[in-house]
């Protein structure tokens, strides 16, 4: 999914669809979803329990149907308020996909699928603004962590070359292989028992083992993971920069407005005023006329 950005429209519709596009973009609509979202979150949590679907079973099965009622009507009004350009948002695509899988019938070779009811926790990726910034805030920095999985993997790829000339005689069920070396080193990277599980015992039959794998562990563990935090972190600083720039021109362009508005005001006043002066010098004009014929009479 591509980053997404906020659906464009370029004016308030009026009459029913202008208030229902209010009410889907109003804070306490979105406020209420959320914590839809919550609530059926947890009852999810709870089905899982055998006991409490003893107990109250038909409880947690009748507010799942109510949130996913909910959820569908949700999507009816933004689809009545958006119309086509609803698709143009990558969240509302998102949403519209989960919810579709909730409606599929889970019965049959399809009940594996009741077990997706919990991708609509999810929602709340869209939802909050927050966890938003987060996911676009990733999908910005693929291309660049691409970069860094291939130094990564290139890094990898020469260690476990060495990995399994070194030690592959003496230990063949950690470095036998490339295959296994290779999932030795990734065991290594995570640092999941990596001294005492493999270093250790390697060490104890080639002394100079640590000259092979503490660069290893620098160059994987620390390096990469400090690049891939930095583009994480660049990411969403861009993020925060457009947001602030789109903010920007909001208030500049609400600024316009207000001075075209106020220089309009403005120059109506200016030419009513012209008006009443040409008004009053043409009354001026006639008393003079007047005056004057009155005494010439």
């Amino acid at each position: 999914m591509s980053a997404p950005d906020l659906t464009h429209r370029e004016a308030v519709p009026a009459g029913l669809r202008g208030r229902v596009l209010r009410l889907v973009e109003d804070s306490r609509f979105q406020h209420f979803i959320t914590c839809v979202i919550c609530i059926n979150a947890v009852t999810l949590g709870m089905e899982t329990s055998a006991a409490l679907r003893a107990e109250i079973g038909t409880l947690l099965l009748t507010i799942d149907r109510i949130a996913l009622s909910i959820f569908v009507i949700e999507l009816l009004l933004k689809l009545f308020a958006y119309r086509l350009s609803f698709f143009r948002n990558g969240w509302n695509n998102f949403d519209f996909a989960i919810v579709a899988i909730a409606l599929v019938p889970a019965a049959g070779p399809l009940s594996v699928l009741r077990a997706l009811r919990i991708l609509r926790v999810l929602r709340l990726f869209s939802v909050v603004p927050s966890m938003r910034k987060v996911v676009q805030s990733l999908l910005m920095a693929l291309p660049g962590m691409g970069s860094v999985a291939g130094v990564l993997l290139l890094i990898f790829y020469v260690f476990a070359v060495l990995g399994t000339q070194f030690f592959g005689d003496s230990f063949p069920d950690w470095f036998g292989g490339i295959g296994a070396t290779l999932y030795s080193l990734f065991q290594i990277m995570t640092l999941e028992s990596w001294s005492m599980g493999i270093v250790r015992p390697v060490m104890e039959v080639y002394p100079w083992a640590w000259a092979f794998f503490v660069p290893f562990i620098l160059f994987t563990t620390f390096m990469v993971l400090n690049l891939v935090i930095g583009i994480i972190v660049d990411s969403m600083q861009a993020i925060h920069e457009e947001e602030a720039r789109h903010e920007r021109e909001t208030r500049e362009g609400k600024a316009r407005s207000e001075r075209e508005v106020i220089e309009q005001r403005a120059h109506e006043e200016r030419a009513g005023m012209a008006a009443d002066l040409a008004a009053i010098k043409r009354e001026l004009q006639d008393l003079r006329a007047e005056l004057a014929g009155t005494r010439q009479g």
